[in-house]
């Protein structure tokens, strides 16, 4: 196993011996093109490609966005329900997704292909894209992106989280875009709502502003698992969701030189453990430059996590950052995916910045920050 990766710089000197790509898999071959930023009264399509929303949820989500200043649509089928086999009556007691394949796919497809729509944003994780990934017609999509691209305002963006890795992946693979990973509308977007009609300030809120409209995003880290610096374009994203993924024509590019994010939701630590193993063992982590860990939310015992992370993770060599508030709970920073990043886990952050949270504690100083180059362009 490669470890270390490009412009890595940790307490051992890490290998720089370049990253192995998966067997068949996609190579990390150009810088993915950053979106463009939103302006006030931009138009957003709303689409659910997993699970169903919740219609007061969604509604007080989409209130947030139009009191961001945004304009959002809800999509035709985003409120659809279906049961996981698609037929005979719905049945509440099973699981449940937001319409059936075709029609989930068919309102990404006509959010993306919109000339009108400057973001696609999806209403919840939940589970049910990677079904979507097949039925999409991905040279209409690159012909949309490269449309989008010549309107001299960068590429629309496609914007979730939780299951919606599926699509980052396969997005900013095939159409070489980046995208936004964060709360979501009939998610913690919903629960926001009073805090952006009140005008009051909020973490989450500040930092889904920052990243959409344009501004700096530093992403403070609570402690280090492994202390340096690295730099190099952010990956990730749900941990379940980019195990899922291997082996498939969708699977993200190999991690080599590239800044890592991970987080993840009800898993237990071993399952966690067994996650990482499958792709360390697949070469994904090979050559990569750094890892940024989000939230784990009723992931069992953090200091029993903690081990597990020092255990598979430390042997690559590279710095590790911990606590970064991304992923799922009540603190969901928005994270650029694709975008260059920088992570050093010895940088104290101004706590008065206004994107960051000064935490329990303002006297006592964050270790460690993951931060993302601010583009040009967008309007507060």
């Amino acid at each position: 196993m490669n470890s270390g990766g490009a412009r890595a710089e940790a307490a051992e000197e890490p290998s720089d011996a370049p990253g192995a790509g998966l067997p068949g898999g996609p190579a990390r071959s150009r810088r993915a093109r950053r979106h463009g930023r939103l302006r006030p009264g931009d138009r957003v399509a709303v689409i659910a490609p997993s699970g169903p929303a919740e219609p007061a949820r969604l509604e007080a989500g989409c209130a947030a966005l139009r009191d961001l200043g945004l304009d959002p649509v809800v999509a035709k089928h985003a409120l659809d329900r279906v049961n996981l086999g698609h037929s005979g009556p719905l049945r509440d007691e099973w699981h449940q997704l937001a319409g059936g394949d075709a029609e989930r796919a068919a309102d990404l497809q006509a959010a993306w292909c919109d000339p009108g729509v400057r973001a696609v944003v999806c209403a919840r994780g939940g589970y049910g894209a990677t079904r979507l990934l097949d039925l999409l017609d991905w040279d209409a999509l690159a012909a949309a992106t490269e449309a989008a691209a010549a309107s001299g305002r960068g590429p629309k963006i496609l914007h979730g989280s939780s299951d919606v890795t599926a699509l980052h992946a396969a997005f900013g693979t095939r159409l070489g875009v980046t995208t936004s990973f964060g709360p979501m509308p009939a998610g913690l977007i919903a629960d926001l709502a009073p805090a952006v009609s009140e005008g009051m300030p909020d973490e989450s809120l500040d930092g889904l502003r920052a990243a959409l409209f344009g501004g700096p995003v530093a992403l403070p880290g609570t402690h280090a698992l492994r202390p340096g610096r690295a730099e190099g374009p952010l990956t990730g994203g749900t941990l379940s969701l980019l195990t899922t993924l291997l082996g498939t024509p969708y699977a993200p590019p190999p991690a080599a030189g590239g800044v890592v994010f991970l987080e993840d939701v009800t898993e237990a630590p071993y399952r966690v453990d067994r996650m990482l193993v499958q792709l360390l063992q697949a070469g994904w982590f090979d050559g990569a430059a750094g890892i940024a860990l989000g939230s784990w939310r009723d992931c069992g015992d953090p200091a029993e996590l903690d081990s597990v992370f020092a255990a598979r993770l430390g042997p690559l060599g590279v710095p590790v950052l911990a606590g970064v508030p991304a992923g799922h709970g009540p603190r969901q920073r928005t994270l650029e995916l694709g975008a260059p990043a920088v992570l050093d886990t010895t940088a104290v952050l101004d706590a008065a910045a206004p994107v960051l949270d000064s935490g329990p504690d303002p006297a006592v100083p964050y270790l460690g920050a993951l931060t993302l180059e601010a583009p040009p362009g967008g309007a507060r």
